[in-house]
């Protein structure tokens, strides 16, 4: 009797050290998961957009209307970069057009959280390449609601899976900037109410 009680007693401090371990080595799985998915992500994203991540810096921004897709060059002589960036953000802008998600869909190897209403409502939504000084930016913008918040989620999920540390909520200077409609907004506007100049077209 003594040496069954001794067994399992001996058995429970086993049990009780394996456990200790996992869940000492679970914050560092967790770690080495995130950070192999995020290289994995910068990888295929040098592949399909033809420039490289250590050279650019990524923004994503939520705007009343949808937001932007932003890339500039680190350096600002470095021409190619921004070439490439230009060429790179023009194409992608057609491609989403046409209800196109392949480009993020390789890169981060799955689809991308938003897509899904993006492509079913892409009738609804605007997508205007823009060159600008270092790069370019991709405006993305609908009146319908639903679209705005499907265009929302999408870049939540880049802001995340990039790392870029952007803002997740609207921002409000992107908005104005923009130059929205608070009528296309259909009552929904978080700008309602508030005087804004004509040069807004608010």
């Amino acid at each position: 009797m003594v040496r069954m009680k001794n067994y399992f007693v001996r058995l429970l401090a086993v049990l009780l050290s394996l456990a200790f371990v996992a869940t000492a080595q679970q914050p560092t799985d967790q770690h080495h998961n995130h950070k192999q998915r995020g290289d994995g992500v910068n990888e295929r994203g040098d592949h399909a957009m033809g420039f490289s991540h250590e050279k650019t810096t990524h923004h994503f921004r939520l705007t009343a209307e949808g937001g932007s897709i932003e890339v500039i060059a680190n350096d600002p002589g470095d021409a190619a970069s921004q070439e490439m960036i230009r060429t790179h953000l023009s194409h992608i802008a057609k491609m989403f057009k046409e209800g196109d998600f392949s480009a993020p869909m390789f890169i981060h190897g799955e689809a991308p959280a938003g897509v899904p209403v993006m492509k079913q409502l892409k009738a609804d939504i605007s997508y205007t390449f823009e060159s600008l000084d270092g790069g370019g930016r991709v405006r993305i913008a609908s009146a319908n609601p639903k679209a705005v918040e499907a265009i929302h989620a999408f870049l939540r999920y880049q802001i995340k899976d990039h790392q870029t540390g952007d803002s997740v909520e609207l921002d409000k200077q992107a908005s104005a900037e923009a130059g929205h409609s608070c009528t296309a907004m259909k009552g929904k506007c978080p700008f309602a109410g508030q005087q804004r100049s004509s040069a807004n077209k608010h």
